[in-house]
């Protein structure tokens, strides 16, 4: 059992415990060495004793942490202590998406779309690495304050899916969003990714799951039946151009699914074009169950394995991959004795044959990384190698050398080539003037160009431009002109969208905030200014719909401002323009 104060591997001290899972506890930890903190995902006792799960628990994760990507939670360890086996991963403060969506129920069109575009474009580069996910879900999916968002749960993915079916706590979380082949024993594919995220956008969208039924059991076959039901029903607004990208997400047929994470982001950045809104329905080119019947587990069977699904019903991709191992091995078991015969012949001409017609001493490859390129390239030349010069970019000054191929310290024949690689410097990019371009565009061009480092804020309009979105880039960071390198952070900001009445007086607006706030939600604005002496002049004191009540648009919203008392006519700079004007009768209004 783990407690508090106690240190993993003599590095990682706990601090605390942020959660609790079928397959493993994860705690706040202190990383001692490099001063920081990490979470730390620790493996319950009862899997730790199962030697196959082991290996396959550490394989995947240490597959997972060559992933490195802004909305993949970086992997930093992987280990065992003392039969406890671990893995140490970047610590996220934030909630999940699955806390957001029970606090607040079905989100924005505009935020589930940019939920998704995030969550899209990390698994893309899981793909493109070769990895699937397989347990997507929005518990396993973090929101940092800034609206960012961080997958989790990478690489033990795998390693827990051959088990999690016969986990009581576990299976509901992840059942909800199983793909139909996973579900009927067929292995997981590219493509099973896409339709969790199918799922999980349907859930964004709706606030609510589209299956759900007594046991996991239950779930899993409507999730093989069952039509997912329409968002547009739920929420007509939804353009049906969103729409088919859930049904096409959610296909029964994976050949009727996106092929992968990518080709599902590609659809998303264009759903919201003036064009596709109202395109027609998507119709599946494939059947949906033309394999039904094959995979289909019988009712009676369901009955009798309600809570204690046999791992049977769910494909143990460890069994799998042995046997077909072990086919492959039979199959090619005469090539591979055939290459392993030429490849002794190779390295006997290599080794003796070679070296017998040559008499060309070894030289050894000094490190020349701390001189100067001229110098570097004398010395190589004196020993009798052939140098090369290339640049390549690196965060290294511009001219010091990175590294020598072969490496210094190898030794090579007189003669040879060796390639000093020095640095080019790093690449720069000239900020260009983003504003009122949709920023999921200007995200994703800037991440074309190697910026990977960029944050959306919300800000109040301050003036009465106006722009044709709310997605519409309002300032940014750095200003436009500046030369910025692939390191450095971008933040765009977009205009803050109120559903609900702000607290103006808490929050101590400006009459100018006020007034484009209005301009913004065709409010009727009027301003009332009242002699006192508890606030200061020009300071907003009350306003006439009450803060956190829905925002209706064309209403009349009334202000009050606060007067000095000793000089009730004229207000004091700095707020000279709420000075209130007098009428014909030299009456002063109020």
């Amino acid at each position: 059992m783990v407690i508090k104060g106690q240190k993993i591997n003599d590095r990682y001290l706990i601090v605390r415990s942020i959660g609790e899972g079928g397959m493993a506890n994860v705690y706040l930890a202190h990383d001692t060495i490099l001063d920081r903190d990490v979470a730390i995902k620790i493996l319950r006792g009862d899997l730790a004793n199962d030697e196959k799960f082991v290996r396959r628990f550490q394989r995947e994760a240490l597959s997972a942490s060559s992933l490195s990507h802004p909305n993949i939670v970086e992997m930093y360890d992987v280990g065992e202590d003392n039969g406890t086996y671990y893995i140490v991963m970047e610590y996220v403060e934030g909630k999940t998406i699955k806390q957001l969506i029970k606090k607040r129920g079905g989100l924005t069109l505009s935020e589930s779309i940019d939920i998704m575009l995030q969550l899209t474009d990390g698994i893309s580069h899981a793909h493109e690495m070769g990895i699937i996910h397989r347990d997507l879900k929005p518990q396993n999916i973090l929101m940092k304050d800034d609206g960012s968002i961080k997958i989790t749960d990478f690489g033990i993915a795998m390693a827990l899916n051959s088990t999690q079916l016969t986990q009581t706590n576990s299976v509901m979380g992840s059942v909800h969003y199983l793909p139909p082949e996973q579900a009927s024993g067929k292995g997981s594919t590219f493509r099973s990714d896409v339709y969790s995220m199918g799922i999980l956008f349907y859930e964004l969208l709706t606030g609510h799951l589209p299956f759900k039924g007594e046991n996991a059991v239950e779930i899993a076959l409507k999730h093989m039946k069952d039509e997912i039901p329409s968002v547009r029903e739920a929420n007509p607004s939804i353009p049906q151009s969103v729409e088919n990208i859930i049904l096409k997400a959610t296909a029964k047929n994976p050949k009727n699914r996106y092929a992968d994470a990518k080709e599902m982001r590609d659809d998303l950045l264009t759903c919201m074009n003036d064009d596709r809104l109202d395109e027609e329905k998507y119709v599946y080119p494939y059947p949906e169950h033309e394999q039904e019947e094959k995979s289909a587990p019988k009712k009676e069977e369901v009955k009798k394995e309600d809570e204690d699904l046999e791992i049977e019903k769910v494909p143990n991709e460890e069994e799998e991959e042995d046997i077909e191992d072990v086919e492959k091995t039979n199959k090619w078991i005469w090539i591979l004795a055939s290459i392993f015969i030429f490849i002794v012949l190779i390295f006997a001409i290599i080794f003796f044959v070679v070296p017998a017609l040559t008499n060309a001493p070894d030289v050894l490859i000094p490190e020349v990384s701390s001189l100067s390129v001229e110098d570097a390239r004398t010395r190589l030349s004196n020993l009798g190698f052939a140098v090369e010069v290339v640049e390549e970019e690196n965060a290294l000054e511009k001219g010091k050398i990175i590294r020598t191929d072969p490496l210094a310290g190898n030794s090579i024949k007189k003669g040879n080539k060796v390639t000093i690689y020095i640095s080019s410097g790093k690449k720069m990019y000239t900020m260009e003037d983003f504003k009122g371009q949709d920023y999921i565009d200007v995200v994703d061009y800037l991440r074309k160009q190697g910026i990977t480092q960029v944050e959306i804020e919300e800000k109040v309009l301050e003036t009465d431009e106006e722009f044709e979105t709310d997605r519409a880039v309002i300032d940014q960071e750095p200003k436009a002109g500046t030369e910025i390198s692939e390191d450095d952070k971008v933040t765009l900001y977009r205009m803050k969208v109120y559903d609900k009445y702000p607290d103006m007086v808490e929050e101590g607006w400006t009459v100018d905030q006020v007034e484009a706030f209005c301009e913004q939600n065709n409010l009727k604005l009027t301003i009332d200014y009242e002699k006192t002496g508890q606030y200061t002049p020009g300071m907003i004191i009350s306003q006439s719909r009450k803060a956190g009540t829905t925002l209706v648009k064309g209403v009349d919203f009334r202000i009050t401002i606060a007067m000095e008392p000793d000089n009730v006519g004229e207000p004091q700079d700095p707020i000279e323009d709420l000075k209130p004007q007098e009428d014909p009768d030299n009456n002063k209004k109020e």
